[in-house]
């Protein structure tokens, strides 16, 4: 694989991680996927992308459903075929599309369907790290305007926050990669 494409399929399999919360699929954008028959009959097919986007919106929509999902080896080998895929057309759609997915993903299961530690941890790192941003921000400028350096404690009151919120952030990431589904759907039905 040329090393381009082998980058962009890892940053590709990275969001796509990130936005379906399958966190334990090596490369979700290539490779077998199989769903079994009970998994199938719960996801909302009319819901899932037919373009380059499939596997991304499909991961998603199993997390919806809290499906367990695992990585299926498979050789890939690539010859002279060319790809039909076009990096300036996908370029721009992908990052929306994955970003729906994440935004849904975090709303449903972290607000919606349950409220549990993870969800406090997004919301004191959006309040802090938002907090911090824009009074650093605002007492930045002053200085800027002013030519008077901010106070030490200007300073610490702006940055502290931040590093808090990244903190929170980092555990909210933390306990979403440990909140992937383990129990297959046909258990839970027995």
């Amino acid at each position: 694989m040329p090393g381009g494409r082998r980058f962009g399929n890892s940053m590709v399999s990275f969001i796509s991680k990130l936005s379906s919360g399958y966190w334990n699929v090596m490369d979700p954008a290539n490779g077998f996927t199989a769903i079994s028959s009970k998994a199938l009959r719960y996801l909302p097919l009319d819901k899932i992308a037919v373009d380059f986007s499939l596997k991304a919106t499909c991961l998603f929509r199993l997390n919806t459903i809290r499906a367990v999902v695992h990585d299926m080896p498979m050789l890939s080998e690539y010859g002279s075929e060319k790809s039909n895929l076009r990096i300036s057309r996908v370029l721009f759609q992908f990052p929306f599309k994955y970003l729906n997915c994440l935004s849904k993903r975090i709303f449903y299961n972290y607000f919606l369907r349950d409220f549990n530690i993870g969800s406090l941890e997004l919301m004191m790192a959006f309040i802090l790290m938002g907090f911090g941003l824009i009074f650093g921000g605002i007492h930045w400028i002053v200085s800027f305007e002013t030519r008077q350096p901010a106070t030490a404690g200007t300073v610490f009151l702006a940055g502290l926050p931040i590093i808090l919120g990244f903190q929170s952030l980092l555990a909210f990431l933390h306990y979403d990669l440990a909140n992937i589904p383990q129990k297959s759907i046909t258990s839970m039905e027995a």
